[in-house]
């Protein structure tokens, strides 16, 4: 039986959005062929009939191989690319270590650090519009990160792996939504050993 190829895919994504970045970054890192389509979610591109026929829940990004094969969801896309690869750990317990970090990054970080940035950033609220309590969590998802970092340079593993790709999206981006990394160095050392990692600018040099 013939495995179908990873390269070649179309990937719809928003380059605003940290989780449309993940399986982008991941793709170009590992050398994989892709087309990208931008989807403008501010414009409402994802509830067009032509996009629910590709993605139903209305969502990116979503990669779409040419033989039919469509996966959404970011983490999803990212690790069915980095299979195989040295993004994921050989070690069996690194490598759910590796899973544990994307479980938690899209209900713990995500859920208050992208959300507030996308409000403050995308949305131009004032602090006192948004939910204080996307702070609180927000600041404590950091002070996690910044209790695993302490003496470490990676999430899992011993070199950069698909946590890391998923953590740094939005945490790179942090500031844009009212969270200081200065008081978690640990976290703000790491984000820039994973922006060089993958070859991207440093998001707090970008004006």
């Amino acid at each position: 039986m013939t495995t179908p190829s990873k390269s070649g895919f179309t990937l719809f994504g928003d380059p605003v959005s940290g989780n449309c970045l993940k399986p982008k970054w991941t793709a170009d890192l590992l050398g994989i062929s892709y087309d990208w389509v931008t989807v403008d979610v501010l414009k409402a591109e994802t509830r067009t009939p032509t996009f629910l026929s590709i993605n139903p829940a209305g969502q990116v990004p979503v990669a779409r191989w040419p033989d039919g094969r469509v996966l959404p969801q970011s983490n999803a896309i990212m690790l069915y690319l980095a299979e195989g690869s040295r993004l994921v750990p050989e070690d069996g317990f690194e490598r759910a270590e590796a899973f544990s970090w994307l479980f938690w990054e899209q209900y713990s970080h995500e859920t208050a650090i992208a959300v507030r940035r996308f409000q403050k950033h995308y949305l131009k609220k004032s602090d006192v519009d948004i939910d204080p309590a996307l702070t609180v969590k927000g600041n404590y998802a950091l002070s996690i990160m910044e209790q695993r970092l302490n003496g470490r340079d990676w999430l899992a593993g011993r070199g950069l792996s698909v946590a890391d790709i998923a953590l740094v999206a939005y945490t790179r981006v942090a500031h844009e939504g009212g969270f200081d990394l200065g008081v978690y160095p640990s976290v703000d050392r790491w984000v820039l050993r994973v922006e060089d990692a993958l070859g991207i600018p440093h998001a707090r040099e970008i004006a």
